[in-house]
């Protein structure tokens, strides 16, 4: 820090330090909170031992960079669901992606909470402890009729294959196995995304934002507790009017048509 700055340690003041952690928070590597602590601390410590007045250097509150998440393409996920190789695996992207489910509820998920004839499926006590209805696609929900009758599950949609008397196994498909088969499926797509089960759901709420569909309509598919998480994916969504084309597109169409 005294190097960057090219001073001396106890010459510094609170402004610099947090200038300089700031700048250390920018990089793409960045430093653990404790890096920053010890950093400030270890400054207190020196101008103690020096009988300097050190009580107005404090730990700064620096403001988190938030990254955007990832979004796919409806290109990407009809990608992945068509390269899905198991019906398991298919119906598993196509309730993430087409009903906006967390892990934990596609995981929850049980027979008794789809509703065929009115398209609806019923997330129970879900994050937050707040039950939600969402559509069904009508494509879903055929697939999810051939999936049940082969593969017959019992209680919850998505059965695990652990050992039933194991430690810890309740019957789910467990976490780890969710996040694997989406990764492997996206793998199998050619897709280079860094792709979770989460970056289903942010697709879905992005696409159906750039479909038009009202922010507070979104709120209660999403399920979210503030309207301010769900305002987040207009950063990320692409709404005609928000959306300036490059002006070169117009060079292009008015030089080509008059010939020149």
């Amino acid at each position: 820090m005294a190097l960057h700055f090219q001073c001396l340690p106890t010459d510094l003041d609170p402004e610099q330090v947090k200038d300089y952690l700031y700048l250390l928070q920018q990089r793409s590597k960045t430093p653990s909170q404790t890096y920053f602590k010890h950093t400030v601390y270890g400054l207190r410590f020196l101008l103690k031992t020096e009988g300097l007045p050190y009580d107005h250097l404090h730990l700064p509150s620096i403001p988190k960079s938030k990254k955007l998440p990832v979004i796919l393409s409806r290109e990407e996920v009809w990608a992945m669901l068509k390269g899905a190789q198991l019906l398991k695996h298919r119906i598993l992207i196509g309730l993430l992606y087409g009903c906006g489910l967390r892990c934990m509820e596609v995981r929850n998920l049980r027979l008794r909470d789809l509703d065929f004839d009115r398209r609806l499926l019923h997330v129970v006590q879900s994050k937050g402890n707040k039950d939600r209805y969402v559509p069904l696609s009508e494509h879903l929900i055929r697939g999810i009729r051939s999936y049940v009758s082969a593969e017959k599950p019992r209680e919850h949609l998505f059965e695990g294959t652990g050992n039933p008397e194991g430690k810890g196994f309740d019957g789910r498909y467990s976490q780890r196995g969710v996040q694997w088969a989406v990764k492997a499926v996206a793998r199998q797509a050619g897709i280079l995304k860094e792709v979770h089960t989460h970056t289903l759901r942010h697709s879905y709420a992005t696409h159906l934002l750039e479909d038009g569909v009202n922010i507070l309509t979104l709120q209660k598919l999403l399920g979210h507790a503030s309207i301010d998480t769900t305002m987040e994916y207009l950063h990320v969504c692409q709404l005609p009017e928000q959306l300036p084309r490059s002006p070169l597109d117009k060079v292009f169409i008015l030089c080509s048509r008059a010939g020149k």
